[in-house]
């Protein structure tokens, strides 16, 4: 697609980024990679953060090697820190995070400790740097992701239905919700960009029901639009059955199967998209090498459904399934917050 080279529209989105997360002159910003990130990316940050003047260092760290029996992608959970305590305590140390791990810290087990240090973190997801531009936050972002999060907060029940057959019911008594709207400004807190989402994190023996995936739908992990529908029967959290015919189903039954655990079938979190500048179909505009799907994440009104580790709910796991599912409609104790895949105000 486009050149892999500096551009200044480029340069200018990751300012503003770094002005939304209050980078400021004299300000030390940590950008934190790994030997096959996205080299176009650290570059672009660090002369952002230059230019605000900023005094940003690198911290590149060797990319791991795969330990798991089938390819990885877009789990949330970069194992490239591994605990290094030299590297802890250069992030420790530094007030923002720009985290362009391949994988990024989100679900990274050495998170908790970065925040609780101050530091806060903010993750560039692993996109072209033109498909970030094109998804710059803006302030007027804000404002409904709160409000979608505390409506998430307060509910008891969700409930999502389709007309190809989805019926879920989600138990949000004890979930763990959060919301991203592009940036971070607080100490201790975590973002990602690009943003727009609100995600819940079930406790234990929340969900049940059925799950229809429609052709057009989005299994992120393969980067693929489905071609067929794929039927999923939930209990207790887990799914245990896929029903369909061709490969979108063979893909999901063989690659879930692999991980041999138990934990890769369950529910990691469940939500929907905000993002109105998000594009659905932005997946097929992309080389796969160039496009980590946050973008159809956000995308509004699609409800997000993602399996694999879940640590509110006590279950690890690199087996990992992100799918926006289209045309849904989410109730909240009986209230619609998306209808027919449609925002509600």
């Amino acid at each position: 697609m486009l050149m892999d080279r500096i551009e200044a529209p480029w340069i200018d989105a990751f300012e503003t980024v770094l002005r939304l997360c209050g980078a400021a002159p004299g300000l030390p910003v940590c950008l934190l990679g790994e030997s096959q990130s996205r080299a176009l990316n650290i570059d672009l940050a660090e002369l952002a953060a230059l230019r605000l003047g900023c005094r940003p260092f690198r911290c590149i760290l060797p990319t791991p090697p795969s330990t798991a029996p089938v390819p990885v992608r877009s789990t949330g959970a970069s194992r490239a820190i591994a605990g290094h305590p030299a590297v802890l305590a250069a992030l420790a140390a530094a007030p923002l995070i720009l985290d362009l791990t391949l994988e990024g810290l989100l679900h990274a087990p050495e998170l908790p400790a970065i925040l609780k240090a101050g530091s806060r973190v903010m993750m560039v997801s692993n996109e072209h740097p033109e498909a970030l531009a094109r998804l710059v936050p803006r302030p007027e972002d804000e404002a409904p992701v709160r409000a979608a999060v505390k409506r998430a907060r307060a509910a008891r029940r969700m409930h999502v239905t389709s007309a190809a057959g989805t019926d879920l019911h989600v138990v949000m008594e004890g979930a763990a919700t959060a919301g991203v709207w592009g940036w971070t400004d607080r100490p201790g807190t975590v973002a990602h960009w690009p943003g727009g989402v609100v995600v819940s994190f079930p406790r234990a023996g929340s969900v049940e029901g059925r799950l229809v995936l429609d052709a057009g739908d989005v299994n992120l992990t393969f980067k693929r639009y489905l071609e067929r529908p794929v039927r999923l029967t939930l209990a207790e959290d887990h799914i245990v059955t896929i029903e369909g015919e061709g490969a979108d189903a063979e893909m999901m039954r063989r690659y879930l199967d692999a991980w041999g655990d138990r934990a890769a079938y369950a529910v990691s979190h469940v939500g929907w998209g905000l993002n109105p500048r998000a594009r659905y179909e932005a997946l097929a505009m992309y080389d796969g090498r160039d496009f980590n799907g946050t973008e159809l994440r956000a995308f509004a009104g699609n409800f997000l459904f993602s399996t694999g580790a879940n640590e509110f709910a006590g279950r690890f796991t690199e087996g990992h399934f992100d799918i926006p599912v289209r045309g849904c409609t989410i109730t909240l104790d009986g209230e619609p917050v998306v209808h027919e895949g449609k925002l509600l105000p």
